[in-house]
């Protein structure tokens, strides 16, 4: 099933997608993708794509929260697609090619050590990472990390399809209120290490 909503995705998104990257090749020097070392079913190791929504010269592999301006970095296209999580659309690549699914815990980056953890502790780290999921509709960026992991768990508990239905529609709910994105990572309810770097 989410090989054929990805695949339907890229057909009827198309005209957006050819939009945001035109756009992102007017705005500034660089790719139109940005890709990146994530963790994935059973801690493998797989590249997530993105549209890129910062410079070329913005440190890799670091949490955003962990930048001295991560404002300084994001660009004027970026900041639009970030606040509209339209940078994670190119994640139907991945989707397509069995890295991830349509709902799951949010893939963490190789080096976040203490959400991959504390993740363990729940067996969210082996089902697939998805494009959206529990803990991206009940706080996002602003969750913790415990409490981040602890959604990931309580979804791998209630797996089945009428929930994937319930956090794919608050997904949508969310990014219409632009709920839970802070710029900064992990952390406005309490700022720990190994925030998600967004870009």
């Amino acid at each position: 099933m989410d090989f054929v909503l990805a695949l339907s995705a890229v057909v009827l998104l198309s005209p957006v997608l050819i939009t945001i990257a035109l756009l992102i090749k007017l705005d500034t020097p660089g790719p139109i993708f940005f890709k990146q070392k994530r963790i994935g079913i059973h801690k493998s190791h797989f590249f997530i794509y993105k549209f890129r929504t910062m410079r070329i010269d913005t440190p890799k592999d670091m949490p955003t929260h962990l930048l001295a301006n991560p404002d300084a970095y994001i660009t004027k296209v970026g900041k639009f697609l970030r606040k509209t999580s339209l940078d994670e659309l190119p994640q139907i690549i991945n989707i397509l090619a069995g890295q991830m699914a349509l709902i799951g815990p949010r893939p963490a980056l190789w080096n976040q050590y203490d959400l991959i953890a504390e993740r363990d502790k729940y067996g969210a780290n082996d089902i697939l990472p998805g494009l959206t999921g529990w803990a991206q509709i009940n706080g996002r960026d602003e969750l913790p990390i415990e409490v981040k992991a602890a959604y990931d768990g309580e979804y791998v508990k209630r797996m089945s399809f009428l929930f994937d239905c319930k956090c794919f529609f608050g997904t949508i709910a969310c990014v219409l209120k632009k709920e839970g994105v802070v710029e900064g990572g992990t952390g406005t309810l309490q700022k720990l290490s190994g925030g998600e770097h967004r870009q």
